[in-house]
């Protein structure tokens, strides 16, 4: 049984990583200050096996017990929360990565770096490969996130290479599942929220900007399989199915069995035109691909989460 330590556990991710590596019967530390986290998230877990720690990393901390795996998850991540907390999500990249990666150091364990496919920036490359270098502004709203993913980055593989950490770094893409918070600016919550209410879907722009959605429990068993193998470079993980966000606003009418319409606003200050991961090293070197399509997806997301939950009534 290995010890796993989590930041972000309270989170949507990091709690399904959670109850999963539980299910695979290791120990969890959840660490989680419950900025944007919630504690809702986790008042399922009643184990021995489990502790939550309520620490902001970016202030040193400590656990003292053995720790095996370190999963840094931590930050603000929708666009509702980095805009709310700017120099938040800036410290927790820089000043809460590097905590945290002596803590990994002190306890010789692997470590990893939840970063994110907004490195990327707008791309100019299609789809998108880790060995792209990103097309990003650093002064736009969204460079908050995208710049403390970067130098998250760069941190961990400047502590690998000189501290000689055991590191690895996995490029999430859009992720969706239960415990989404249903007005966290997201386009899935977004959507279903609106359409389980018979409220107009707001698309922004023309609707023509494509992203792809990868279930929770393939994102989990991605990060997980990455955890496990010995890389260290970076690692994209997301679904490559690549869908429009009007394709994806028709596909919500249709699960959901709404009335809504489809209503247009205007797009946000740099919103990505294109966003779909090249997996090839996923496969290749984790022998990971998703299995979840989008419409089993949100079906699953609807039972499982509940109308009233997907609407926001029990925030």
């Amino acid at each position: 049984m290995a010890t796993c330590l989590i930041t972000g556990g309270a989170g949507f991710l990091g709690s399904h990583l959670c109850d999963e590596l539980l299910r695979r019967g290791h120990r969890v530390i959840c660490v989680d200050n419950l900025e944007t986290g919630s504690l809702v998230n986790i008042e399922h877990i009643r184990v021995p096996e489990f502790a939550h720690l309520n620490v902001d990393i970016t202030e040193p901390f400590f656990v003292d017990e053995p720790v095996d795996v370190v999963y840094h998850l931590a930050s603000p991540a929708s666009p509702i929360d980095y805009l709310r907390l700017p120099l938040h999500t800036l410290k927790v990249g820089s000043y809460g990565t590097h905590h945290t990666l002596g803590l990994a150091k002190l306890h010789r364990a692997r470590f990893l770096l939840a970063s994110t496919s907004e490195v990327y920036g707008d791309p100019k490359e299609h789809p998108q490969r880790e060995d792209y270098w990103g097309h990003v502004n650093s002064v736009g709203p969204r460079g908050v996130y995208d710049e403390a993913k970067r130098y998250a980055e760069a941190l961990t593989m400047a502590y690998h290479r000189q501290q000689g950490v055991d590191t690895s770094i996995i490029r999430i893409f859009n992720t969706y599942g239960p415990r989404m918070r249903a007005h966290d600016g997201r386009a899935i919550p977004t959507f279903l929220r609106q359409a389980l209410a018979d409220r107009p879907i707001t698309v922004f722009g023309d609707g023509r900007q494509t992203r792809s959605f990868c279930f929770v429990d393939d994102l989990i068993a991605g990060m997980i399989a990455l955890a496990e193998s010995g890389e260290h470079l970076p690692v994209n993980v997301g679904n490559p199915d690549e869908f429009t966000l009007l394709e994806l606003a028709e596909t919500v009418v249709e699960v959901t069995g709404s009335r809504s319409e489809i209503v247009h606003e205007a797009l946000p200050t740099d919103d990505p035109q294109q966003r779909r991961p090249d997996i090839t090293r996923a496969k290749e070197l984790l022998g990971w691909q998703p299995r979840i399509g989008l419409r089993d997806g949100l079906q699953r997301t609807i039972d499982e989460a509940g109308a009233e939950t997907l609407l926001g009534l029990n925030r």
